[in-house]
């Protein structure tokens, strides 16, 4: 039998384990994405009360779609959410192309129509609230509180919408980091937000935009770079399984040799993004709890399923 027959066979008994395996992790699969909406609902109400508290009161306006509803607000009296709502209904067209189709439209969908009930329900309700008049308090606490309100949302595989899905883009196309993203994406509408608000203002709110998109990288566990992990595993057909199944990520086998012990052990090599670590941790646990992992930071990964040679060159 030829290397390619071999090869061919290979791949379609690895197929085949990796559909079973799809098969029958859907009775969990339920628990799972309601897991995920109750995390949606945690960080869009977070946001919400974000706004409301420490952005909307004091006409800080730290970039988003959010913020540009905030300055057609500020001519029109209309309802902020809704306005943030509306003119999300382009970038969820991005979003379905380039951040993963069905699952994060109907993610990134719902979330945004909490946040802009929640927050339209707060400003008809609960009008005209301050917390306190310090604007560097308000810029800090409102980019802490928004940043890991939308860390949440990426965690459950959604974004709030707005810029989010642009810099979403970003991070994953070209590995720009989260907090740099956000400095790209929101700086119009923060200058916009100068011209109508007041040069002062828009420092600050420069200042909420920068700790929003570093605790975003903090909620998603550390800075924003690839991983790399290797595994030394009694398991390696199990655990490569598994990731290929739950993370959708090729996965390379080694062989190696305990120096100590003098026993034959099994290396997987596999490139991840930061948000699927807790995964594979998880699937590791599950395979193989003896398992050795070694999860490092890689500044860039390119090849099959990551960025092109060509791109990174």
């Amino acid at each position: 039998m030829s290397a390619i027959q071999n090869n061919n066979n290979w791949k379609a008994r690895t197929l085949e384990r990796v559909q079973q395996l799809r098969q029958n992790r859907r009775p969990g699969a339920a628990r799972r994405i309601m897991l995920d909406y109750a995390v949606i609902i945690l960080g869009s109400v977070m946001l919400a009360l974000s706004m409301h508290l420490f952005f909307i009161p004091h006409r800080l306006v730290a970039g988003g779609l959010s913020g540009t509803a905030q300055l057609i607000n500020n001519f029109t009296g209309w309802p902020i959410g809704t306005l943030s709502f509306i003119l999300n209904i382009p970038l969820f067209v991005l979003g379905w192309f380039y951040l993963g189709g069905y699952r994060f439209l109907a993610r990134t969908v719902f979330a945004s129509l909490v946040f802009s009930a929640v927050l339209d329900g707060m400003q008809f309700f609960w009008p005209d609230v301050i917390l306190t008049d310090d604007l560097a308090l308000n810029a800090f606490y409102g980019g802490v509180t928004a940043g890991v309100a939308v860390g949440l949302l990426f965690r459950a595989h959604s974004t709030s919408g707005g810029t989010d899905i642009l810099a979403r883009i970003l991070e994953r196309r070209f590995g720009t980091p989260l907090s740099r993203a956000y400095l790209y994406t929101d700086g119009v509408v923060v200058f916009l937000a100068g011209l109508t608000f007041g040069w002062e203002l828009a420092l600050y709110a420069v200042i909420a935009l920068y700790v929003g998109g570093v605790l975003v990288e903090v909620t998603l566990n550390g800075p924003n770079v690839m991983r790399v992990a290797a595994i030394i595993t009694t398991q390696p057909q199990a655990v490569a399984d598994r990731i290929l199944a739950d993370l959708e990520r090729g996965v390379t086998e080694w062989s190696g040799r305990g120096m100590y012990t003098g026993t034959e052990r099994h290396v997987l090599l596999c490139a991840i993004s930061q948000v699927d670590t807790v995964v594979l941790k998880e699937i590791i646990h599950d395979v193989d709890p003896q398992a050795f992992v070694i999860i490092g930071k890689a500044q860039e990964v390119l090849g099959e399923g990551f960025r092109s040679l060509r791109e990174g060159a």
